[in-house]
């Protein structure tokens, strides 16, 4: 049995669809109050506070899990500036209570937790595993928390994998994030539900625009070839400019559309270049992205016009 936590979000679920393409048995955590979005075979649905301990516990008690990817998490760096006890709570606390859960249970098993390449010191070139942890946003230091936590579990016997995900993108992502926001209102204009006009932060910002479903492919890979404790970069070591992806999924609507910048959604010491250096993944791990970005453009884009409909 594997588990995945925050089955329920946007790279988890991307998870559970690969896990489900290669026939494995899941048992899959959401948060309570709400029905899973959706039935997929093989997979069993748990819905779990993981701010509450004992939740938890029984939780891991019932699934006796072989293997566990840790996707659940406050993950947006925005959100983090204005409810950072909440991002703390999720992200450490949780992690906390689930290495804790896992120990007693005597559960010495894989651990893929996805981190951020929030947690370095921005610099003006793709930053490799070894270059300072220096997080400048509450995001970033709730993910190295968390990796700190990480890595005492591992002193305790976890077969804990760090993934420093950098920026990824896909179907299904959460609006407030740049890409899906800009395609789900050009979906939301073409289908005659707002004006002509979609309302954007910072442009000049670089950023990694990676694929979900090769993020989530390289999670999989990283659990099972990775070493205890050890983080691992995903990402392309390539960033592209906000504008040009607005510029790019602009140039694929279906209507003209002006572009007006509102400062109010810069982010706080936004940095001009977040981009990592692949190469440990790619030499140990064997993996690489293979989705180019007007393909995941196209389904983003594709995604919301189904929404929209």
């Amino acid at each position: 049995m594997i588990l995945v936590t925050g089955a329920g979000g946007f790279a988890g679920g991307h998870l559970i669809d690969l896990l489900h393409r290669e026939g494995s048995e899941v048992v899959a955590w959401h948060r309570p109050g709400g029905a899973p979005k959706r039935t997929v075979a093989g997979v069993r649905w748990d819905a779990v506070d993981l701010l509450d301990r004992r939740s938890v516990d029984a939780a891991i008690a019932r699934a006796r899990p072989r293997a566990v990817y840790h996707c659940a998490g406050a993950s947006h760096v925005g959100r983090a500036w204005d409810d950072t006890e909440t991002t703390f709570a999720v992200n450490v606390r949780g992690a906390h209570h689930l290495f804790e859960a896992l120990r007693d249970a005597g559960l010495a098993v894989p651990v893929l937790v996805p981190s951020s390449g929030m947690v370095y010191q921005p610099a003006d070139h793709p930053m490799a595993e070894d270059h300072p942890l220096r997080p400048t946003n509450p995001y970033g230091v709730s993910k190295l928390a968390q990796e700190r936590l990480a890595m005492h579990a591992a002193e305790d016997g976890a077969g804990v994998r760090i993934a420093r995900a950098f920026n990824h993108v896909g179907p299904g992502q959460d609006p407030a994030f740049a890409a899906s926001s800009f395609a789900c209102q050009i979906a939301a204009i073409e289908a005659g539900r707002r004006e002509p006009e979609i309302v954007v932060g910072n442009l000049q910002t670089r950023r990694e625009v990676t694929d979900v479903r090769d993020t989530v492919r390289a999670y999989r890979l990283l659990l099972d070839r990775g070493r205890t404790a050890r983080p691992y970069n995903v990402c392309s070591g390539q960033a592209v400019e906000i504008g040009e992806v607005l510029e790019r999924l602009l140039s694929r609507a279906r209507v003209a559309i002006r572009v007006r910048v509102d400062r109010a959604l810069f982010r706080p010491n936004d940095v001009p270049l977040v981009a990592g250096d692949p190469s440990r993944t790619r030499d140990e791990i064997g993996w690489t992205p293979e989705i180019p970005l007007d393909r995941t453009l196209d389904d983003v884009l594709d995604y919301w016009r189904r929404q929209s409909t």
